[in-house]
């Protein structure tokens, strides 16, 4: 023992440090860390990176989805410390445009998960895993009018404008509705991802809209705002409820009949191939333009498949 302490500090003195040591970082930036979604792609790509020791993850994201600014700080800050890589779900498609190009351009490989960028960014990140989110809404739209029919008013509750995966999501949603019913849509409101904004907004919806046959929810903490909304009005099983994503609270809402389904995304599959990927490009090898990570649909019949159990978190 002491031999093996005295080495380590001769070591350190000749400027030898311990392997561990050397482990280069991958930074996973994500919307914000304030979610269980966004911790269940930390849990993937922890598993992915597990077992070695040339790379080492970092997790960070701003307290909120809609501070943007917050995360392209922190995609600067990365590329200061010259981290060897970034797996990225940019909150704005837009906004973190800028700080992708420079990544790219310190030589810094870069993948994105969950929601797109900007055509502008083509050709500066070398992989996307992500739901197919257009497919998804189209998905919801169809549970929608299978359950409900073709008239009456529905409800959509909606997270952050103009983010990737929203323009996706809520807008085939929204035009598979229009295309293939004569259903009125009210909304979209915009919770910006705040549980509490989404359920004080059903609240208002529900109340304003006495006749509304169904409402649709476009993400994890919109559909709980959503469902306790729902719940607290007494209004569970006496109007449509279709949500996405698939935390706890979620998978209770499924199981007492608040929600009658929800669309939930591989998010854990996200950050677990993410990560795979980061480290096979280090490794010099090629990784797929695009993964579709896919989308399983979760009712009260199927909520203990081995399918659902894959998804759900």
């Amino acid at each position: 023992m002491k031999k093996s302490l005295k080495a380590l500090m001769l070591g350190c003195a000749l400027g030898v440090l311990p392997t561990l040591a050397m482990a280069q970082e991958i930074a996973v930036i994500v919307k914000t860390t304030n979610s269980n979604y966004w911790q269940n792609v930390r849990k993937g790509a922890e598993a992915a990176i597990a077992g070695q020791s040339k790379y080492k993850m970092t997790f960070e994201g701003p307290a909120s989805e809609s501070a943007v600014a917050d995360e392209v700080n922190m995609v600067d800050a990365a590329i200061n410390r010259k981290v060897a890589g970034i797996i990225l779900a940019p909150s704005d498609p837009s906004a973190l445009v800028p700080a992708v190009k420079q990544a790219y351009a310190s030589g810094i490989p870069v993948v994105i998960i969950d929601s797109e960028l900007s055509k502008a960014a083509a050709g500066n990140y070398q992989s996307f895993f992500s739901t197919d989110n257009c497919a998804a809404g189209k998905m919801a739209a169809q549970e929608m009018i299978s359950l409900v029919g073709k008239q009456g008013k529905i409800a959509v509750m909606s997270y952050v404008p103009g983010v990737g995966s929203e323009i996706g999501r809520v807008g085939c949603f929204e035009k598979y509705i229009k295309s293939n019913s004569s259903l009125s849509i009210v909304g979209p409101y915009y919770s910006q991802s705040q549980m509490a904004t989404a359920l004080n907004q059903t609240t208002d919806v529900l109340a304003a809209n006495p006749d509304l046959k169904g409402i649709f929810g476009a993400n994890e903490p919109t559909v709980v705002g959503m469902a306790r909304a729902i719940k607290q009005a007494g209004k569970s099983g006496q109007i449509v409820a279709i949500g996405f994503d698939g935390n706890e609270d979620e998978q209770n809402f499924i199981k007492d009949g608040t929600l009658d389904a929800i669309f939930v995304q591989g998010s854990y599959q996200m950050g677990e191939k993410g990560m795979k990927a980061i480290m096979d490009l280090l490794a010099g090898k090629k990784v797929p333009s695009y993964v579709d990570t896919g989308v399983v649909k979760v009712t009260k019949a199927n909520i203990d498949s081995p399918e659902a159990k894959s998804v759900l978190y």
